[in-house]
Order: structure tokens, then sequence, then C-alpha cells
């Protein structure tokens, strides 16, 4: 099985940035997406970004123009830089991947932003 590990969380004001970084502790061969879903205390989990293995992204509307995703595939890594952040971007977020119908989650990492 496939371990994700997220990093790179942490406190900053609004309209700051972060960036968020995953780690696959396998390399995983063939068609495979990774992406980035948050989930703020009392609500349900959202995607925010994902990418395939050819580059393809797709973004919630919430985020577009401020957050870029972007992955390595020799690093088996995927990155989320996030620019002016808002305190409605105050989540966990984790890491996930998919690839022949199996999907799998990193541990999460906080993010909080304040007014």
């Amino acid at each position: 099985q496939v371990q994700l590990v997220e990093s790179g969380g942490g406190l900053v004001q609004a309209g700051g940035s972060l960036r968020l970084s995953c780690a696959a502790s396998r390399s995983i061969l063939g068609f495979n997406i990774m992406g980035w879903y948050r989930q703020a205390p009392g609500k349900q989990r959202e995607l925010v970004a994902e990418i395939t293995s050819g580059g393809s992204t797709n973004y919630a509307d919430s985020v577009k123009g401020r957050f870029t995703i972007s992955r390595d595939n020799a690093k088996n890594s995927v990155t989320l830089q996030m620019n002016s952040l808002k305190p409605e971007d105050t989540a966990v977020y984790y890491c996930m991947r998919r690839q022949m119908g199996v999907t799998s989650w990193g541990q999460g990492t906080q993010v909080t932003v304040s007014s």
C-alpha cells in the first residue's frame, strides 16, 4: 500500500502564503491522480485541487487564481502553493492519491489563517 505524508501547514495571516507538500512512500507506475482535499471542523471534506500523472489540473472555484497544484513524478510528490490566503481556507488539508480505483489518504496537515 502507499503511504502519503503531508508537510508545510501552519499559521499565517490573511493575505499570506503557504506551500504544502505530500510525499508518497512508494513509486506507482501508470495513470493516477493526486490531489488535495480539506476539511474544516464540523464541515464536509471538499476537493481543493487535483492533478493527473499527465499534468491535467482541476481546482475548486473557491481557490482558482490563488492556489497552484504541481507534481514531481520522479519524486512521487505533489505540492500545493497557496497564495492570498483567507480565513475561509482554515482547515486540515489531506493529500490524496487514486489509482486503479484505489484511493489513499495522508494523515493531514493543519492550515490556520488568521483575520
